[in-house]
């Protein structure tokens, strides 16, 4: 694949697209603290994609992937966070990539996984500054241009406007009959980090369905456990709780599908038909 087939690929807008809100976040914070985590991650995750291509005897070697990980990670993490952990948070989202696999493909998204469990082992610190949440309101412009540039270039309009759709309306009605307190979840920097969420890591092509249904019950599915979660016990964990769950709620529905399709035919038939 040339540089200009990739460019013009998924993998290529998205690795492009969150680049460009690196460099504009590092440049209006005035903090290259960002930009050095963004070196970290991107390195480690590249190096441990490699290590572990090596070791599988990958024919295909492009790290590309692992750039997005990396750099998803990078955008989220608190700038205050410590290049060890931040090195480490992308080698375990790319170890999981390898070893938590169905049919060749990850089963959840790495930079998910790899986030959560950087708060469970290491509790760090995520302040999602790429999604431009300590910055002006108006630069939420930058994550919807460039969000709507990904959704159209994956295909996945239904499964983000699920997600949207029903997080929002979750939120709303938590706050209006007062169920918890959903106020901050609809401020900045927390609705930015649902919009980056929503766009850059919900899209991911390999641990999402593709089929229209499929993405719409899968965007719900996010929406309402990421909600539940957020309600229920707050913190920083409910966005990636969410997309986890329905990572192997898609997993395991592609294996129920599966044995019904390889069943053998005379077991489908009625029973009164069977010899």
């Amino acid at each position: 694949m040339t540089i200009k087939q990739w460019s013009k690929s998924p993998k290529g807008y998205v690795a492009m697209v969150i680049t460009a809100y690196l460099l504009i976040a590092s440049i209006a914070e005035h903090d290259m603290a960002g930009m050095i985590h963004g070196i970290v991650a991107v390195g480690a995750a590249v190096a441990v994609d490699i290590l572990c291509g090596l070791m599988r005897q990958r024919k295909r070697m492009l790290p590309d992937g692992a750039f997005i990980t990396g750099l998803l990670i990078a955008l989220v993490l608190s700038t205050a966070t410590s290049w060890p952990v931040v090195a480490a948070t992308s080698a375990i989202a790319i170890v999981s990539k390898h070893l938590l696999v169905y049919r060749k493909k990850p089963i959840f998204n790495p930079a998910a996984f790899g986030l959560l469990l950087s708060i469970l082992i290491f509790g760090s610190g995520q302040s999602w500054w790429g999604a431009f949440g300590d910055l002006a309101t108006w630069m939420i412009a930058f994550l919807l241009i460039g969000g709507y540039v990904i959704t159209d270039r994956v295909n996945k309009f239904p499964q983000v406007f699920s997600f949207f759709g029903t997080f929002f309306v979750l939120l709303f009605l938590i706050g209006r009959f007062h169920l918890g307190d959903a106020s901050d979840a609809l401020r900045p920097p927390f609705i930015n980090a649902a919009l980056f969420f929503g766009f850059f890591m919900l899209t991911d092509l390999p641990t999402t369905p593709a089929k229209m249904k499929d993405q719409i019950v899968f965007g719900i599915l996010v929406a309402f456990v990421g909600a539940a979660v957020y309600d229920l016990f707050g913190g920083l964990m409910y966005l990636f709780i969410g997309l986890l769950l329905a990572n192997l709620y898609h997993v395991l529905k592609s294996r129920l599908s599966a044995k019904v399709t390889n069943r053998p035919v005379s077991n489908m038939q009625p029973v009164s038909k069977r010899g």
